[in-house]
């Protein structure tokens, strides 16, 4: 959620935000409309009510010495009646203006370089060699199939489309995988452990910004306010809504496994094979809760943590800075990460990390307090993919086939696996 106070003060900054990232800004103007008719019946209601209480006190004094105050009671009646229209009045104008700001996104850092779309994005880093086959690569769904490590045909059979069934050493290697991001994010770079849940509510959903924008995406529970967490960045990034962090808890690291589901309304048609877009996925998701002063800081921190898993695991990628226009609606400034995909001779999006500045806590009213005299300060908030599980299987069979179909598997993963390469025979 943008700053209310701060859009008062400087508009133009904010219609210009928006203007970058292609959204109309003259949504600022409607915004400060209702704000502008919200504080001016806040301003008639108090007005009315000191007229009141004034009423009151010359009603008390007329009967004290025996007057008629008939007068003045209707009179005060009639002030009482209008106090009770112009309080519901604020009311419904306040909720408009919280609809309002919910629904507004964030604005990019200075920064950020403009564009359209991922075509404008910057490429800022590029590490690893792609792969030299002297055969044809096979995309990783033949590859899979025919290792007979995951099972499309009979996941479609048990839910339907866009889902997957891993089996023998897919799935051994799924949950090696998990493992492998986990135990290296909390060994070396000092997260925290967490195992969320897979469901939350609607007010944690609007605390992350996935309500009410993105409410047709996920996947809702008939009747409850409860939906299918699209990523564990929702439970993690709640833990401590509603709470004022010591500065001592500071940075809190989250690294947390989970199954992420993801209705994808609107994206009809594109891969609809393999495992690049599935409804459901298992992802290892690193949060961060920082300072405002340090969390470009914390940023690049974050981006390189996701980079060692790819470099670990010995996988050809490039970081990309997003443009404006390929910016998701909640990031001030976001970085994807980009995996070599040999068949489709291109790289694909295996990680995004973002910091979102104060947006998030201002939804969950997430604070922490400098020192025992100091006012409560919004803390900023950041996420990234540690990495997609089902993409990195993609990368991984991809990158390691072998002309006889089998899969030469990183030296990080030998010792979670068992065994050096997935063969048929395997």
């Amino acid at each position: 959620m943008l700053d209310l106070k701060a859009i008062r003060q400087e508009p133009d900054r904010f219609r210009r935000g928006l203007a970058r990232k292609r959204h109309n800004p003259a949504l600022i103007d409607e915004l400060l409309k209702v704000d502008e008719a919200w504080r001016s019946a806040l301003v008639e209601v108090e007005r009315l009510k000191a007229e009141r209480n004034r009423a009151s006190e010359a009603i008390a004094r007329k009967k004290k010495q025996g007057e008629d105050a008939a007068a003045d009671i209707a009179e005060m009646r009639a002030v009482s009646e209008k106090i009770k229209e112009l309080e519901e009045q604020v009311r419904q104008l306040d909720e408009q203006v919280q609809s309002q700001l919910l629904e507004l996104p964030n604005i990019p850092h200075d920064s950020v370089p403009d564009g359209e779309d991922d075509g404008d994005n910057v490429v800022v880093k590029q590490w690893g060699e792609q792969p030299k086959f002297d055969f044809t690569p096979k995309p990783h769904w033949e590859l899979a199939q025919e290792l007979d490590i995951v099972d499309f045909e009979r996941a479609v059979k048990i839910t339907g489309s866009r889902f997957v069934l891993y089996k023998g050493l897919g799935a051994k290697l799924e949950r090696a995988l998990a493992n492998f991001m986990l135990d290296y994010q909390i060994e070396k770079n000092g997260y925290v452990e967490m195992f969320p849940q897979f469901i939350a509510n609607d007010t944690s959903m609007v605390g992350t910004g996935n309500l009410p924008k993105f409410g047709d995406e996920m996947f809702k529970l008939e009747g409850l306010p409860y939906y299918l967490i699209p990523t564990a960045e929702i439970p993690l990034t709640n833990y401590y809504r509603d709470e004022i962090l010591d500065p001592s808890m500071l940075p809190v690291k989250f690294a947390g496994y989970s199954a992420c589901f993801r209705s994808e309304a609107g994206s009809a048609g594109k891969d609809t094979r393999g495992l690049i877009r599935l409804h459901q996925f298992q992802k290892v998701e690193l949060v961060k809760l920082v300072t405002p002063e340090t969390s470009y800081a914390e940023l690049d921190s974050l981006v390189e943590d996701c980079e060692d898993i790819l470099q670990a695991l010995e996988l050809p990628y490039r970081v990309v800075e997003c443009c404006t226009g390929d910016q998701g609606a909640k990031a001030s400034k976001q970085y994807d990460l980009e995996v070599w995909i040999p068949a489709s001779g291109r790289y694909r999006e295996i990680s995004s990390c973002s910091n979102f500045e104060d947006y998030q806590a201002r939804r969950a009213n997430l604070r922490f307090r400098r020192d025992e005299s100091s006012k409560p300060e919004f803390l900023h908030t950041l996420n990234g993919s540690g990495l997609a599980v089902g993409r990195t299987v993609a990368a991984i069979l991809e990158n390691g086939q072998q002309a006889d179909g089998s899969i030469r598997l990183p030296k990080a993963l030998v010792p979670y696996m068992g065994v050096e390469v997935i063969s048929r025979r395997a």
